[in-house]
């Protein structure tokens, strides 16, 4: 695995923006504090306020208060062609709250949603209420949990799985084996779409074996570079639903004027469209045992 400094130096390559602000005017820190899981730090600039996990690291999520359809990171615009394949759903899970911006703006454009946005650090929970705007209400709930205790004890499913949960430097190795994704798709509507965000190959020491222990569970996979930073997107499908770049652009962009959003879900496919047919022999399968033995 990369270490912390050498996996935000490439962050930072890929486009997101370390702690120490460029501008003339520094950033107003408005919480720093050290959580069970490592800082949790909070500042407000130009109008944003910003979450990161590490001091001198990157932005975990930002957010323009009093503005849920704003989308500052490049990668939540691009997370969103997943409603392509549910463009109407009626209940949703994103595991990895952060600052909320996902599910803060899925309850600006589905106001009738039920919404789970699951996190496993009661600190973040807490800042995101307080310090970011998130608001909780009958069918919008932000529920301190282990991600994949949570996914494997549901008992209703969901029409949408976002998969957005990092520490400072990495996706949790317990949500990336192929035990956690047999219980996603279990946890996921057969109409249903799992949106996955990982990073580059070169950032992501795992990116390859991840992405093969997609396919060995899910039926179909797309995969969406985001342009200007280093994430990609995965769709992962649990049946058969081949498109073309065109097709997949159609659907997703039919979504984004139906429902009035301010971004060209067509434009984020097209700009970084992958089918993943072929299964590649740089990654392998990832295991709960794998990470057992290194981590007794």
């Amino acid at each position: 695995m990369l270490s912390r400094r050498a996996f935000a130096s490439g962050l930072l390559l890929a486009g997101l923006v370390a702690f120490t602000p460029a501008s003339a005017t520094p950033a107003r820190v408005l919480y720093d504090k050290d959580s069970p899981f490592g800082p949790v730090i909070v500042t407000e600039e130009d109008g944003l306020r910003t979450l990161w996990f590490e001091r001198g690291g990157a932005r975990q999520s930002v957010i323009k208060l009093g503005d849920p359809a704003h989308l500052e990171l490049p990668y939540a615009a691009t997370a969103f062609t997943g409603l392509a394949f549910a463009p109407n759903p009626s209940r949703v899970l994103v595991v990895g709250l952060g600052g909320g911006s996902l599910p803060m703006f899925l309850r600006h454009y589905y106001p009738d949603a039920v919404i789970d946005a699951v996190d496993i650090n009661p600190d973040v929970v807490k800042v995101a209420r307080e310090f970011l705007g998130f608001k909780d209400d009958a069918k919008m709930k932000g529920i301190v949990a282990d991600g994949r205790a949570f996914i494997e004890q549901t008992k209703e499913p969901y029409d949408v799985i976002f998969l957005d949960a990092f520490g400072a430097d990495s996706v949790p190795t317990s949500l990336t084996t192929i035990e956690f994704l047999t219980a996603v798709r279990r946890a996921l509507k057969p109409d249903g779409v799992v949106v996955g965000n990982i990073w580059s190959r070169a950032w992501n020491p795992l990116h390859d074996s991840m992405v093969r222990t997609y396919q060995e569970v899910f039926s179909e996979l797309f995969i969406i570079d985001v342009r200007g930073a280093g994430n990609r997107i995965v769709l992962a499908l649990p049946r058969r639903a081949p498109l073309t770049v065109e097709q997949l652009a159609t659907k997703a962009g039919a979504v984004g004027v139906a429902k009035k959003f301010r971004y060209d879900l067509a434009e984020r496919v097209r700009q970084g469209f992958n089918h993943v047919t072929a299964k590649s022999s740089e990654g392998r399968v990832l295991r709960d045992a794998e990470f057992a033995k290194a981590n007794p």
